[in-house]
């Protein structure tokens, strides 16, 4: 068992708990910095026991259950039964394999912890222990800690515009339509939103539809079997996201093209989804690439009515005063390029035109690596040295 310490502040923190908690404070996990907020989340997370077993997990390593039987000093099928736990039914851990040569390892708290617990079939499955995990989280997120990692843009996602924006548009990719993009793949799987359904729990959801996550690709056979989603086939992701999309929902993908392993298409709304409230709340847009599509206002045809700015989920698009009338403003810095506002507008005064200069987003994840990754890492090191220095 471990010993009660005094450390930080962190008075009647076990240290296996307090090691597990400085474990996702890592900048290499995108972890918050040392914080109660943290800490209250791994002590909600992890029993002592499995604190005990989980502190000998370090960030990017990954460990059998025999080699963590021996770190903490417990029987093999102690361990095994553990770990199951936290990997097969908290889902707080990653798993790989199975077997003895089975390989647990630490995830960021978001993206990965957060989607794994969180992410669920049937929202009445939510337990207690879900909604107190919500609270936490969402204390934990509401420190601010996330656009931290963003100062140099990694563009992880792109948003891909309402099909009926963009349509006929001989500007337009192949990688800009959903069709296009189901088409790389065999398998799809869905579930519930993850970031709706943690609001929701909270007395704070939107109301707007939660089955809209997809995954395709070799994850989805995966996940359907740990019983996170169920499985569906293209045409039923498609209709899926159109309704979505008429709720003002709004899809966003990885942002390379091979879709080799796997794919993922969420369906987002501003005040509730981890990517959006980078912008929408802590006004850090550097996860997400810069759109293809921008709206353009034909002010011969705009009889400032107000829905394109009552469309817009980023505030990219406000209405401002002009005598007794409201004219729309465009803050391209906040825009997603969505195309909402271009759907909205009663009177087609708003068209979706291509940026000037867009490049079209990597071919695959080696070259996405190639050209983001450098900035990861210097963003991470920053985060590292300025913690340091505190």
């Amino acid at each position: 068992m471990s010993k009660t310490i005094l450390t930080g502040g962190y008075a009647g923190v076990s240290s296996a708990h307090l090691e597990v908690a400085k474990h996702y404070s890592s900048p290499f996990l995108v972890g918050p910095p040392l914080c109660d907020e943290l800490v209250a989340l791994v002590k909600h997370m992890f029993t002592e026991e499995e604190a005990e077993v989980a502190r000998h997990l370090k960030p990017l390593r990954a460990r059998t259950a025999g080699g963590l039987a021996k770190a903490s000093g417990r029987t093999l099928p102690e361990v095994n039964e553990i770990m199951a736990r936290l990997a097969h039914e908290k889902f707080v851990l990653a798993s790989v394999g199975n077997g003895p040569r089975e390989l647990y390892s630490m995830m960021p708290i978001l993206p990965g912890t957060f989607e794994l617990v969180m992410t669920l079939t049937d929202p009445g499955a939510a337990t207690p222990w879900h909604k107190r995990f919500a609270e936490l989280y969402e204390a934990l997120i509401n420190t601010g800690y996330l656009p931290d990692y963003f100062n140099k843009p990694v563009d992880g996602v792109r948003y891909l515009p309402v099909g009926e924006s963009i349509e006929g548009n001989s500007m337009a990719y192949p990688s800009d339509k959903l069709e296009v993009i189901l088409d790389r793949y065999k398998n799809f799987a869905v579930s519930n939103c993850s970031c709706r359904l943690t609001k929701q729990l909270l007395g704070e959801g939107c109301g707007k539809a939660l089955e809209t996550c997809a995954i395709m690709g070799e994850a989805a056979p995966y996940l359907v079997s740990q019983g996170k989603m169920r499985t569906a086939t293209r045409q039923e992701i498609l209709d899926i996201k159109r309704e979505a999309e008429k709720q003002g929902l709004i899809c966003y993908t990885m942002n390379e093209e091979s879709g080799r392993l796997f794919g993922n298409i969420c369906s987002c709304c501003a005040c509730c989804c981890g990517a959006l409230r980078t912008i929408s709340q802590f006004n850090a847009p550097g996860f997400i690439a810069p759109p293809h599509f921008m709206p353009r206002v034909d002010e011969s045809k705009c009889k400032k009515c107000g829905k394109c700015a009552a469309a817009c989920q980023m505030k990219a698009l406000v209405s401002v005063d002009e005598g007794e009338a409201k004219r729309p403003l465009h803050e391209p810095h906040r825009c997603i390029g969505c195309g909402l506002c271009a759907v909205a507008c009663p009177n087609g005064s708003i068209s979706m035109q291509a940026v000037p200069g867009y490049k079209a987003p990597p071919k695959g994840w080696p070259s996405y690596l190639a050209k983001y990754g450098p900035r990861f890492l210097t963003n991470t090191l920053k985060v590292r040295s300025s913690r340091k220095s505190l």
